[in-house]
């Protein structure tokens, strides 16, 4: 639990009384294996999740029912079918975890709920959504402006030991590669290195 208060206290410090309320709405800690869905697209949820350790996925069913990685979650951050839980809406995506993960399950209604009740956890709601807006602008801004060894570059120094976290496949599909591309990359940088 001490994890996932100094966690919440990055974005707002939260006073005591205020946080004591919160803690209660967050049930148990689930630690899940690695593969474990955690979200399915097509359902209707009602948590959201504090990614406390471990590596998340969330992906969508395109053509020939290939899975693509919409994207990677590490630890410490919320993860969850946000939208779907604002909306009120069955997700788009699903979400699987792509090693041995600890979350915290957060009732999303009962979070919202407290949020008009508490203006602190109001605005601990508002410095969580601004900084997964932030990310989402950086992913698209990403996508359409840098080319794939620069996404891959950019990931790599975000999270060095990638490769050691998850399949290739899984890394391609975010960087919206082939793994034959990625595969490419990665060995015209390492031809690049021992030059």
């Amino acid at each position: 639990m001490e994890k996932l208060i100094s966690y919440l206290d990055t974005f707002h410090n939260v006073p005591k009384k205020s946080k004591e309320v919160l803690l209660s709405l967050i049930e148990k800690p689930l630690d899940l294996k690695k593969g474990t869905v955690l979200s399915e697209a097509g359902s209707l949820e009602k948590n959201m999740y504090i990614l406390i350790t471990g590596v998340i996925r969330s992906y969508y069913v395109g053509k020939k029912e290939k899975k693509l990685t919409r994207n990677i979650f590490l630890a410490q951050r919320p993860v969850g079918p946000l939208g779907a839980l604002i909306l009120d809406k069955k997700s788009k995506f699903s979400y699987d975890c792509l090693t041995d993960c600890k979350v915290f399950p957060i009732n999303f209604k009962a979070f919202k709920k407290l949020t008009l009740e508490d203006k602190n956890i109001s605005e601990l709601y508002n410095h969580i959504l601004e900084t997964i807006f932030l990310e989402l602008e950086t992913r698209i801004f990403d996508l359409s402006a840098l080319d794939a060894t620069e996404r891959y570059l950019k990931l790599k120094s975000k999270v060095p030991e990638i490769e050691n976290l998850v399949p290739q496949y899984h890394i391609a599909s975010y960087l919206n590669i082939t793994p034959v591309q990625l595969s490419r990359i990665r060995r015209d940088l390492v031809k690049t290195k021992n030059k």
